[in-house]
């Protein structure tokens, strides 16, 4: 039986795809209006309802389907109040910079968010970090997703800052599930690359015995005569 990948266990592919819908729905609305920022925010938020019904649906948990909606609002709101229609991908800016400096700080503390996920999926609680060859595969791992934010903010903010809001249609798209899935799949390779061959996989972390460390009792002496 192969190993699970962490796509296996994180998955995620469902929740990517519908998050690129709202913002293609405003691209799409705000040409066919003449590029009216209402056509768009209306479409976006039309979208965002459906996503938000078809993800209850198809049994969903109502907090993730709600925040998703929520995301859309806000991302609307920003858009109506400044309103530049490229402000509405403004949110995604600020949440990949916050989510690049979290996951960056989390590494140099030693608790590298991509073991915290993982950790909580597989009901470990902290014991992931008593194991020292997972805590540095993790923490090197976790470098990945840094980089996979860094990358949106490369290609963000140039089209942002020249009002492109089209491309940053497409490019939150284009960089949404397939960036994700290639950063599951690289930090999966780099976490099998820094674990010791014989190490039990993610769900089995080898914790120090307490008892192997602890001191044996002397033997009691006996005097003779």
């Amino acid at each position: 039986m192969r190993d699970e990948s962490l796509a296996d266990l994180l998955g995620g592919r469902r929740g990517a795809v519908d998050a690129t819908i709202p913002p293609l729905a405003f691209v799409a609305g705000w040409l066919a209006a003449g590029q009216s920022l209402w056509g768009g925010v209306v479409a976006a938020l039309v979208a965002g309802v459906a996503v938000a019904i078809w993800r209850l649906w198809r049994g969903a948990r109502p907090g993730a389907a709600l925040v998703g909606l929520l995301a859309v609002c806000v991302a609307a709101l920003v858009a109506v109040r400044t309103g530049r229609a490229a402000d509405f991908f403004l949110l995604q800016l600020v949440s990949n910079a916050a989510s690049a400096l979290a996951w960056a700080v989390s590494i140099v503390l030693r608790w590298p968010l991509l073991g915290v996920i993982v950790g909580a999926v597989l009901r470990q609680r902290t014991r992931w970090r008593r194991d020292p060859a997972l805590l540095r595969a993790y923490g090197r791992a976790s470098w990945i997703w840094v980089l996979q934010y860094v990358i949106r903010l490369a290609v963000f903010l140039p089209l942002y800052a020249a009002d492109q809001v089209a491309a940053l249609g497409v490019a939150r798209a284009a960089l949404t599930w397939p960036l994700v899935a290639a950063c599951l799949a690289v930090s999966w390779w780099v976490i099998r690359r820094s674990l010791p061959a014989d190490h039990p996989g993610l769900r089995h972390p080898v914790t120090p015995d307490p008892q192997a460390s602890a001191p044996s009792a002397e033997p009691a002496r006996t005097e003779a005569g």
